[in-house]
């Protein structure tokens, strides 16, 4: 079999799911497996949480990732096709992404750092809702949100829990970043805001003795915090690889068509 020599050595990372467990068992017989630190691409079997996991272990490495839909949620996957891989890899687009870097500092004085490829949210703890303090770029734009929470989005995570919380879906090429309120009770008709992917974030919680409130980047998670800053860190480029007439870009456009 000719392959191209770019996306020669491949290595394959998998679900525990029955459908993304007999996948690899078959690609890995037809293509071979290496160790990802010697690979050229890094072929993800799964759905978009096994996407979201690769990404993060694969955050620092440079190497591109391709993802074929094994699993349940596969917006961020290929379709799943055993045969012609090297040929898909040679002729797959590539989508260059950002993450958030989160710096939440707790009640303690403890600082949590933490990236995140979707969203960075900010959730009360408790049943009273959390009273936040929001500023953009060290100005105040918002002296008090009374809310479940606020959440900071990329483009890649647009379609996730920021679209579930009416916030808008983002072009993945958008230097943009969704600013999206979770239940807002106060002021209750504000939906939000677009902000320059550029934007420095801050987040100060307003009587966190008595609402205590958590920060979540992704899956990583501090509570009790007391300040939340949040930014888009260029100095890390995530390579995602889709197929022609199947990109990122094309599924978020057609996702803001879809009723």
């Amino acid at each position: 079999m000719n392959s191209p020599a770019r996306y020669e050595r491949i290595a394959f990372v998998a679900s525990n799911g029955e459908e993304a467990q007999a996948a690899l068992d078959a690609l890995v017989k037809l293509y071979g497996n290496y160790p990802p630190i010697r690979a050229d691409v890094v072929v993800a079997l799964g759905g978009d949480g096994l996407m979201l996991q690769t990404l993060h272990r694969q955050m620092r490495s440079g190497k591109p990732i391709y993802g074929m839909h094994r699993g349940t949620v596969g917006f961020l996957m290929n379709e799943y096709r055993a045969e012609n891989l090297y040929a898909r890899l040679a002729a797959a687009n590539e989508t260059v992404i950002h993450p958030l870097l989160m710096r939440a500092t707790d009640v303690e004085g403890k600082v949590h750092i933490h990236h995140a490829i979707n969203e960075v949210s900010v959730f009360r703890q408790r049943h009273q809702a959390a009273r936040l303090r929001i500023l953009i770029d060290e100005r105040e734009r918002m002296p008090e949100l009374v809310a479940d929470g606020v959440m900071v989005a990329t483009p890649a995570g647009s379609t996730a829990y920021n679209l579930s919380a009416q916030g808008p879906i983002l072009p993945i090429n958008a230097s943009l970043l969704a600013l999206t309120p979770i239940s807002a009770f106060r002021p209750r008709r504000w939906r939000g805001a677009l902000l320059p992917d550029t934007a420095f974030v801050v987040i100060e919680v307003l009587e966190s003795d008595k609402r205590p409130v958590a920060a979540v980047a992704d899956h990583d998670e501090a509570r009790n915090v007391r300040r939340v800053e949040i930014l888009s860190d260029k100095t890390i480029s995530m390579r995602m690889l889709f197929d022609p007439g199947h990109s990122l870009e094309e599924r978020i456009l057609s996702e803001q068509f879809s009723y």
